[in-house]
């Protein structure tokens, strides 16, 4: 159970979906824009990604924080689940409708798609 959550929040949920409708993001005033004001769900996942840098939530029951900055076309974070600290990345964001999408390693990784509310 332990590793399927870090993992779901390492990506900050690997889900299936259609890659062809997902405009990428590339600069830091349109991704505020999209997350402003929205919260990031997904199945036991609820975040805020704040305009002044800080991600604040929770998932699967524990806490959730952390530090973003938009780095060269990417949202680069990093975040702690409870007392574990889930590390540094930079991934590709990509939006569909509601659906937020972000790729770990500049977009080379696995995918993790939540919903803006």
């Amino acid at each position: 159970m332990f590793r399927l959550v870090a993992a779901a929040l390492a990506m900050l949920i690997v889900a299936p979906a259609s890659a062809e409708a997902f405009q990428k993001i590339s600069d830091k005033t349109r991704f505020v824009q999209a997350v402003e004001n929205k919260e990031l769900t997904r199945m036991g996942i609820g975040l805020d990604v704040t305009p002044d840098g800080k991600i604040i939530g929770r998932a699967f029951g524990r806490d959730v924080r952390g530090n973003w900055t938009w780095q060269d076309g990417y949202f680069c974070r990093d975040l702690y689940w409870g007392q574990r600290d889930l590390g540094y990345n930079c991934q590709e964001v990509k939006l569909n409708g509601q659906t937020i999408r972000f790729t770990s390693d500049r977009g080379t990784g696995q995918f993790a798609d939540l919903t803006l509310r």
